[in-house]
C-alpha cells in the first residue's frame, strides 16, 4: 500500500506547469525577446531539443536512488559532511530562487496595480501565505495547486483566443536575422526553465510510482509550450522591437483583451495567473527545502528555522535597485540556475554511476571464487 500523502504522476507535471512554468512564462521572456529578438522562439526550440537527453539522466539518478530521499542516499553513498555541503549548498539556493520569484512578483504588483503600496507590507503578507501553506504537507499543496491551476489554464486560452485580431504572424519573419549566433545564445534562458526539472529529484520520496521517461518528456513538452505561448504572442501582437522593451511582455498581452466594445481591462485576471503560480512556486521550493532539512509537517521548526533567514533575503533582494533587480534576476539568476543544477545533475549522476559499477563488482567476485572452487574439484 502506498503511504497516506503521496502523490501521483498526473500531480507531479500539474506541479512542474505551476512552479517552472511561471517562471518560463514570465520570468525568461524579457531577456530572451532582448537578446534574440524575433528569433527567440527557436532558442526555445532548440534548447527543448537539447535539454531532451539530459532528460535520461535525471531519471538514471531517479532509477538508482529507489525513490528514497536523496538526502539519506547521499549519506549512505559519500558521508555526512560530502553530502551536508551539498545539500546545505541546495537549500541556500533553493531560498535565493524563490526570492528572487517572490521580489520580482512583488515588484511587479508594485509597479501595475499597488504602487503606493509600500513593498515591505506585501513582502510581510505574502511571505506569511507561503509559509501557511509548507507548514501543512505535500498533498495539502497538490490540493491547492490543482484547484487554481484550472482557472490559470482557462485564462491562458482565453487570452490566447480573444487576442488573435491582433495576431500577425509575418512578425516572426524574416529567420536569423541578425544570425544563428544569438539564437544560441538565447538557448540557456529557457534552458534554465527546462532544467529545473531536477528538483524533482528532492521530492520523489512523495511519489506513488517511478517516473518513466514518457513523463519527463511530456513535461518538457508542456514547458516548452508555455514558453513559445507568450513569446510568440508578444512577436506577432506588438512586433520583435516593442516586445523587446515591455518590461512584462505576457501581462501587457492581456491590455488587449476586450469583450465586444464596451468591456475593456481584463488584465485583472492576469492578477490571478500571477499571484497563483507565484504561491506555488514558492512554497513548493520553500517545502523543497524543508524536505531537505528534514522539518516537514513540524510547524514549529519550519517557523523557527527557515521564516527569518527566508524573510531577510527577501528584503536583501527587494531593497535591490529596480535596474540591478531586473539585470540579476534577468540574466544572473538564469545563467546561474542553469550551471549549479548542470553541474549538481552531472555530479548525482557520476556518483550513482560509480556506486551501480562498484555493486557489479561485488557480485562478480562471488561467482568467479565459485567458479574455480568448482573446477578445482
Amino acid at each position: 500500500m502506498h503511504k497516506i500523502g503521496q502523490i501521483g504522476i498526473l500531480h507531479v507535471i500539474f506541479l512542474v506547469m505551476t512552479f517552472i512554468g511561471l517562471k518560463n512564462h514570465v520570468t525568461i521572456l524579457p531577456p530572451l525577446l532582448d537578446h534574440v529578438k524575433r528569433d527567440g522562439w527557436m532558442s526555445v526550440i532548440l534548447a527543448a531539443v537539447i535539454m531532451f537527453p539530459w532528460l535520461f539522466l535525471i531519471l538514471f539518478i531517479h532509477n538508482k536512488t529507489k525513490q528514497q530521499p536523496l538526502k539519506e542516499w547521499l549519506n549512505g553513498k559519500i558521508g555526512k559532511v560530502p553530502s551536508a555541503i551539498i545539500l546545505y549548498s541546495m537549500i541556500g539556493f533553493i531560498f535565493t530562487l524563490a526570492a528572487f520569484s517572490m521580489c520580482e512578483t512583488l515588484l511587479w504588483i508594485n509597479t501595475t496595480f499597488l504602487p503606493k503600496t509600500p513593498k515591505l507590507a506585501l513582502l510581510i503578507v505574502y511571505v506569511l501565505l507561503c509559509f501557511l501553506l509548507i507548514s501543512t504537507n505535500m498533498l495539502t499543496i497538490v490540493i491547492v495547486n490543482t484547484f487554481v491551476l484550472l482557472f490559470v489554464v482557462l485564462f491562458g486560452f482565453y487570452v490566447a483566443i480573444a487576442n488573435i485580431q491582433f495576431k500577425d504572424y509575418s512578425l516572426i519573419q524574416p529567420f536569423f536575422e541578425y544570425g544563428f549566433s544569438p539564437v544560441l545564445k538565447g538557448i540557456i534562458y529557457p534552458a534554465s526553465g527546462f532544467i529545473e526539472i531536477f528538483l524533482l529529484l528532492f521530492i520523489q520520496h512523495h511519489f506513488k510510482s517511478k517516473l518513466k521517461w514518457t513523463h519527463l518528456a511530456i513535461m518538457l513538452f508542456i514547458l516548452t509550450g508555455l514558453t513559445l505561448g507568450p513569446l510568440l504572442g508578444a512577436i506577432v501582437e506588438f512586433g520583435p522591437e516593442e516586445a523587446a522593451r515591455q518590461r512584462y511582455p505576457a501581462y501587457e498581452e492581456w491590455g488587449l483583451v476586450t469583450i465586444g466594445r464596451f468591456i475593456e481591462h481584463m488584465d485583472f485576471l492576469s492578477i490571478y495567473q500571477w499571484l497563483t503560480g507565484t504561491f506555488i512556486r514558492v512554497s513548493l521550493l520553500l517545502f523543497i527545502a524543508s524536505d531537505i532539512l528534514n522539518i516537514t509537517g513540524q510547524r514549529k521548526k519550519i517557523w523557527n528555522f527557515m521564516f527569518f533567514p527566508f524573510f531577510f533575503i527577501c528584503l536583501t533582494v527587494i531593497s535591490l535597485d529596480d535596474s540591478l533587480f531586473l539585470y540579476l534576476n534577468g540574466n544572473g539568476m538564469l545563467i546561474f540556475t542553469f550551471f549549479f543544477l548542470l553541474l549538481l545533475s552531472i555530479l548525482l549522476g557520476t556518483m550513482a554511476l560509480i556506486t551501480s559499477r562498484k555493486k557489479n563488482k561485488r557480485v562478480l567476485r562471488p561467482q568467479n571464487n565459485q567458479d574455480k572452487e568448482g573446477s578445482e574439484n
